[in-house]
């Protein structure tokens, strides 16, 4: 296995990377000076902006609790997964169901190495390098078909990934590959940048546009339309703080009266589809 800093030395560190930026706005050390310069960005000059990454990992963890707790599914394939953190996909879900499988797929070389330094003695996760535009080389991946069965249902995760995918890439065109390949009762979990036509939206995207070449929100209209064919569960898509929220997170289940979530809280979205 390739160490941290033998990777580290194959990396342009000069060139800020979205997952790396994503883990210094989550609190994470994995990360250059490019990095958190972008970072910065977002702390000082669109402060309260921070909160969209740590909504979104939490809407996440609650998904995959429940997946793991209530519907059978063993086995996770998470993609743009990021730099570990607190609470990961394998860790929530082996918690909640010892024995599922996880494969983690991401385009930034330090996320394997990171990662299979991480997970090296846990045999039911794997880390690969992929592109998410290139769903092919992910399913046929030999990590991959190791450890998912496609004939049992899967938990497909594309937690804040899409948005990073613009409009002449197709991001419904990724679901529906998924969504096609895996049989009968998988799950597919979507957090996504949610347009908020305002002057935070419009700030944040640009700076992503002018820093990566990506970066999109999109209409609630454009959010569900990823879910084509898939069972839109319980509560739709709605802001991740509001999706399926925990009574300590001070938001109460749907039905009941909620915290409204604050303006840059509602720029990030979650819907959770089951293939029927």
């Amino acid at each position: 296995m390739v160490s941290m800093p033998e990777m580290a030395s194959e990396v342009d560190q000069t060139r800020p990377s979205i997952a790396r930026v994503y883990d210094y706005l989550l609190g994470g050390k994995d990360n250059y000076a490019a990095d958190r310069a972008v970072g910065d960005h977002f702390k000082v000059n669109l402060p309260g902006s921070v909160a969209i990454a740590h909504t979104n990992r939490a809407a996440l963890t609650r998904a995959v609790r429940d997946i793991a707790a209530h519907t059978g599914i063993r086995q996770f394939l998470d993609m743009g997964s990021g730099l570990p953190t607190a609470d990961n996909v394998h860790q929530v879900a082996q918690r909640h169901a010892p024995g599922s499988r996880v494969v983690y797929v991401d385009i930034d070389p330090i996320v394997l190495a990171h990662g299979r330094a991480l997970l090296e003695e846990n045999e039911l996760t794997r880390v690969i390098q992929a592109d998410v535009r290139d769903p092919e080389a992910i399913r046929h991946h030999p990590d991959t078909t190791a450890l998912i069965d496609f004939d049992q249902p899967v938990a497909v995760i594309l937690s804040a990934i899409l948005h990073h995918v613009n409009d002449d890439e197709d991001p419904g065109a990724i679901v529906r590959y998924w969504r096609d390949q895996v049989p009968s009762g998988s799950h597919v979990f979507i957090s996504h940048f949610r347009s908020g036509a305002n002057a935070e939206t419009a700030e944040a995207e640009a700076k992503l546009q002018e820093t990566f070449g990506r970066g999109r929100w999109r209409t609630d209209d454009e959010l569900r339309a990823l879910f084509d064919g898939l069972e839109l569960l319980e509560p739709g898509v709605v802001t991740c703080a509001s999706w399926r929220p925990d009574p300590e997170d001070g938001m109460s289940r749907i039905g009941e009266e909620q915290r409204e979530p604050g303006v840059w809280e509602q720029l990030i979205a979650a819907g959770l589809g089951r293939k029927p």
